[in-house]
């Protein structure tokens, strides 16, 4: 019914900086909230930054200064903009969006695929 792809991830060394994008496509009214999230190899998924329908942003303190959340609702599209990437930041990276889904008005969570990013030292 709905579909989330996300793109950009890549390697890139340290300082240097990547912009995620991910698409929703499908059956949709209209979508609430976006987010991005991230799991490192061992470590448990976990938030990076979210964005309300209203522009409203949440970070993580991990990327605080560093990152931007933004999203464009005509495109149903969300974006992270990441500057000043460090080793740390390496992870394989996830989009999830909170969908009311058409034509039943059901809100349900959807998660993409993953795009890895490597930042190298």
């Amino acid at each position: 019914q709905v579909q989330l792809v996300e793109s950009g991830g890549g390697l890139v060394q340290t300082g240097e900086s990547l912009r995620l994008s991910c698409a929703a496509s499908g059956s949709i009214f209209s979508i609430n909230t976006m987010g991005w999230y991230r799991q490192a190899p061992g470590k448990q998924r976990e938030l990076v930054a979210a964005i309300t329908n209203g522009g409203r942003t949440n970070y993580a303190d991990s990327g605080k200064g560093r990152f931007t959340v933004s999203r464009d609702n005509a495109k149903n599209t969300v974006y992270l903009q990441m500057n000043s990437l460090k080793p740390e930041d390496t992870a394989v990276y996830y989009c999830k969006a909170n969908v009311v889904v058409a034509p039943t008005a059901v809100i349900s969570e959807y998660w993409g695929q993953g795009t890895q990013v490597t930042v190298s030292s």
